[in-house]
């Protein structure tokens, strides 16, 4: 697949192939094998108990049956033995299943939290190790939703739904069984009734799994356009978009409104079908059984129990019906978690590493380079660049050229569609990710902050540095002064997204906590852009130090900081067009020596 491209996924679809849904089901299943695995030995406990609690349910009414037809003429005759003797057992039977039902609740309780605590940290783990092509393409609100409305689903399964299920269905076989062995002929009664019910069912199941599909897609894009849309909510005020949002939202809200209306239209037809063929079945087994005892060849106990028995055989299914429908959202769920879990990472782990014995020093090779977010359209056409250790190279060309793309492939955050990066010789791709956080450091335009306090922020990269190496850091970017006016100085704990402090004090603590890492390569891509021109300048004095024998890739469209770099390369249109030093490009008549001008008129103006 094309770097930062995706095709829609499987489980995003409400149609799939026949194939398609083969290789889904599959998927799914073997993950939720995988999490049910370790816990076999409380399955086999949870399975043991529900068919002791419906072998014991199923039972009682035979001990109903046995009580009218064997202890009512010896009670008449004065021997109330036999009925005592019934009571008790009835009622012992009764309390013993109800005490096998409740630790089967327990114990289902404990399976699905532990399966839900493995998939939550799979799942955690998993979006950590995808690619920043698949997050930038993979948006926000559907990650949320597999997280949260996802795993709901899954959990109100496995936490009741599948002890039911299980204890439904052998309830229903147990009453089978037992209505034959009372009378024959209300089981072929019953046998009859099954093949319609048999047809529909397959109807039912047909439909209802497309109109659960489309129910959990139509979720998940509601989920997504509301989490995007606060998650750009000052955008959304600053443009007063917020009646077009609504108006988005509102399609996505009616859009699920249909889906959950569509499953419960065809619901609506089959549970009333259900009910009908089991008071069909009633009424003929109370007939049929009528007949008899008038006949003299059944019992009324017998035609009490299979009047019961007729009742509670139909129940079970009409139960199942609901069952289905949360097995139906359930297994649509497991089958969007499936498919994230098994997303591989563009940009991987090499299976044979190789270990860099002495620290990085910085060279930096791109050979016969290209790379395409999208086949057939290259963003950075071939090329061949080598930037010599502690050599401090600035990015400068219109929106778009590929300045960017350069940066993220030099940290690698993708990787090179053809051709080779070196870093002192060595192919990244076969350097650990760990290894190369440490040597290639990128500073965004975003300064992201996390809850914590400053030092936390810090060391993010570096949990194990001392106060005094934080401090230093925070010194030589110029942050010190500004963090020790802090309420609790390097203990003050931000607010959400670094609420407390203003967009460039953010970059500043960004910038403390790339330099904390010291690596051999720096990339700052538009990291001064929130910077004021006062803070700017404070920085750039401990930019300059900071950058002093440490390779460094500078994007900025600010000239100023570009004209303090060691070589510029001048993008355009994924083209390096220009590549020399400020002072040379300056004095020639090319695309540098253009900007240069237009930034020298501008400030005269």
């Amino acid at each position: 697949m094309p770097h930062g491209s995706m095709a829609p996924l499987a489980e995003d679809r409400v149609k799939l192939s026949a194939q398609e849904q083969k290789e889904v089901r599959a998927r799914s299943m073997a993950l939720l094998k995988s999490v049910l695995k370790p816990l076999k030995k409380e399955l086999i406990w949870t399975i043991a108990l529900v068919v002791v609690s419906e072998i014991l349910s199923t039972a009682l009414p035979l001990l109903l049956s046995y009580g009218i037809n064997r202890t009512i003429t010896p009670l008449v005759e004065g021997n109330g033995a036999p009925a005592t003797t019934v009571v008790v057992i009835y009622f012992g039977v009764a309390a013993v299943s109800a005490i096998t039902l409740y630790f089967n609740t327990v114990l289902t309780a404990r399976v699905s939290q532990k399966a839900l605590f493995d998939l939550r940290q799979r799942m955690f783990a998993q979006a950590q190790t995808l690619s920043v092509g698949f997050h930038e393409t993979y948006t926000s609100g559907r990650v949320v939703s597999r997280l949260t409305s996802d795993l709901d689903t899954l959990k109100a399964f496995l936490d009741s739904g599948l002890s039911q299920v299980a204890s439904t269905l052998l309830y229903m076989c147990f009453t089978v069984v037992a209505i034959i062995l009372l009378d024959w002929r209300a089981g072929l009664g019953l046998l009859v009734a099954a093949i319609p019910l048999f047809f529909l069912t397959k109807w039912f199941r047909k439909h209802s799994t497309l109109a659960y599909r489309a129910q959990r897609v139509a979720n998940a894009r509601l989920i997504g356009r509301f989490v995007e849309t606060f998650t750009g909510i000052s955008a959304v005020k600053a443009f007063g978009s917020e009646a077009e949002s609504r108006d988005k939202f509102g399609v996505e809200a009616e859009d699920l409104r249909v889906k959950v209306m569509d499953s419960i239209k065809l619901n609506g037809i089959y549970m009333p079908t259900l009910i009908a063929l089991g008071n069909i079945f009633v009424g003929a087994a109370l007939i049929i059984g009528g007949y008899a005892v008038l006949g003299g060849s059944m019992q009324v106990g017998t035609l009490l129990a299979l009047t019961i028995y007729s009742t509670r055989v139909f129940e079970p299914v009409v139960m199942l019906s609901d069952f289905y429908n949360m097995f139906q959202s359930a297994v649509s769920a497991l089958e969007k978690v499936s498919g994230f879990l098994a997303e591989k990472p563009t940009v991987a782990d090499p299976e044979h590493p190789i270990e860099r014995r002495s620290p990085a020093q910085g060279e930096v090779v791109f050979e016969n380079a290209s790379f395409s977010y999208i086949e057939g359209r290259p963003a950075l056409h071939p090329f061949n660049l080598t930037v010599p250790a502690g050599q401090h190279v600035a990015l400068v060309g219109k929106t778009g050229a590929g300045k960017s793309t350069i940066a993220k492939l030099v940290a690698r955050f993708y990787d090179l569609t053809e051709g080779r990066l070196l870093l002192d010789g060595v192919d990244i791709r076969e350097l650990l990710d760990a290894q190369l956080r440490q040597e290639v450091v990128m500073v965004t335009q975003e300064a992201f902050l996390f809850q914590g306090t400053v030092a936390d922020n810090i060391r993010l990269a570096r949990p194990d540095a001392s106060d005094e190496e934080v401090e230093e850091a925070a010194r030589k970017v110029g942050a010190h002064d500004f963090i020790m006016s802090l309420p609790e100085g390097y203990s003050t704990n931000l607010a959400q997204r670094g609420g407390r402090v203003s967009a460039g004090q953010r970059q500043l603590i960004s910038f403390a906590r790339a330099f904390l890492v010291n690596p051999a390569v720096l990339i700052l891509d538009e990291a001064t852009a929130s910077l004021d021109i006062p803070t700017e300048r404070l920085v750039q004095e401990g930019l300059a130090k900071l950058l002093d024998g440490r390779t460094s890739f500078v994007i900025a469209h600010r000239l100023s900081t570009v004209l303090d770099s060691d070589r510029v390369l001048v993008v355009d249109d994924g083209r390096i067009i220009e590549d020399g030093s400020p002072a040379e490009l300056t004095a020639g008549t090319g695309k540098f020596a253009q900007m240069v001008q237009a930034w020298d008129d501008a400030m005269a103006a």
